[in-house]
């Protein structure tokens, strides 16, 4: 059996927060599935991508300034009928009703503990799979 490659959009304005998130995540979260990367620094950039490619997942940082994942969700969501999971990184757990405002499919909160990261990504995926 071989691995189910996935697409996982980073978004984040501060690449460091981006790489605490890939490293969270890692490259095979579970068995079976393969994680490729792909990095958005804007909220432009990170719509354009999921414009332009097939991503599986969207892993957005709610604390992102000036445009935050939580409104990229939700933007995402009310655009596309076809939209990809998404997961916010939160500060607060108290802001998970403003993620459940935008719809998001899960959310995280900060600092990533690597377990729950790799076991909510992959189960989203799981979730999702493609028909």
């Amino acid at each position: 059996m071989s691995d189910r490659q996935c697409t996982v959009l980073l978004y984040s304005d501060d690449p460091q927060v981006r790489d605490r998130m890939r490293l969270a995540v890692g490259t095979r979260p579970a068995p079976g599935l393969q994680i490729e990367f792909v990095d958005a620094s804007t909220y432009a950039e990170s719509i354009r991508l999921v414009d332009d490619y097939e991503i599986d997942l969207l892993l957005l940082d709610g604390e992102a300034s000036p445009g935050g994942g939580i409104g990229i969700a939700r933007q995402i969501k009310d655009d596309r009928d076809d939209a990809p999971p998404t997961c916010v990184v939160i500060a607060r757990a108290a802001d998970r009703w403003l993620a459940a405002y935008a719809e998001v499919d899960a959310t995280l909160v900060h600092p990533l503990d690597p377990v729950t990261t790799g076991s909510t990504v992959a189960e989203l995926l799981r979730t999702h799979a493609p028909a």
